[in-house]
């Protein structure tokens, strides 16, 4: 039995999002080889077509978030295991994703031409999210404390001799701790779409692909040397 529920649900949630993620990852492929061809002609593009991609591309972030949103629901400690990355991939997680300010510091690689303008609101943003992911790690370290708690604590210890009233409120325990979790994810989740989105607002649509075009070709490195890190253990 795992906190989540139990080991046939797990695999279950974690097999559906797997399959999801197959096919999430193709597609994530394929909007990279896109950005890369619009990048190579981005001065020549049409804005509309630029603003398009930029679109699209998000869109397809958002829709794994909702994805995760359902899963994280059914079994909220799935997330911070997937078994669907690999291990170089969920080693790098915060709070059951990438930490915010990746995004920030993508600009700052992969965009060259940034106004004073633009630097100033990024400076001013990247601020923003330090105070933001610092307030959601003391909240999940609070969260964390909790599981140690003496009366969740005795009652993982005696388990094998409660009564019914005690597996009771055991039970009411792990589902308060399961939802104070996917509280914390959820914010963290918000905080990783609402930078980057506030990110394309400050750029324009040529350093919008630059900056995408930087971010996606990092995922599929990080993917593509983890599988190999992964099959060379296995070996």
């Amino acid at each position: 039995m795992t906190p989540g529920g139990s080991s046939a649900s797990t695999n279950h949630n974690a097999g559906s999002f797997d399959a999801f993620f197959q096919v999430w990852l193709e597609r994530q492929e394929q909007y990279l080889d896109e950005l890369l061809s619009v990048q190579q002609r981005s001065h020549e593009a049409q804005e509309d077509d630029l603003k398009d991609l930029i679109t699209r591309v998000l869109s397809h972030h958002q829709q794994y978030y909702e994805e995760k949103s359902r899963v994280a629901h059914r079994n909220i400690f799935l997330v911070f295991s997937p078994t669907w990355l690999s291990s170089f991939e969920r080693a790098s997680l915060w709070i059951a994703g990438f930490k915010p300010g990746f995004a920030l510091k993508l600009v700052s690689n992969s965009v060259q031409d940034l106004s004073q303008e633009q630097s100033e609101r990024i400076k001013r943003l990247m601020a923003e999210t330090r105070v933001e992911e610092r307030m959601l790690n003391d909240e999940l370290a609070r969260v964390q404390e909790s599981i140690a708690a003496p009366p969740l604590l005795e009652i993982a210890r005696k388990r094998a001799r409660l009564m019914n009233a005690e597996i009771a409120g055991e039970q009411a325990a792990l589902a308060s701790l399961r939802k104070a979790v996917e509280e914390v994810v959820l914010a963290a989740d918000l905080l990783r779409m609402t930078t980057a989105m506030k990110v394309v607002e400050i750029l324009n649509p040529v350093q919008n692909v630059n900056f995408l075009t930087a971010a996606t070709q990092l995922l599929v490195k990080l993917r593509n040397r983890g599988l190999q890190k992964d099959a060379e253990r296995k070996d």
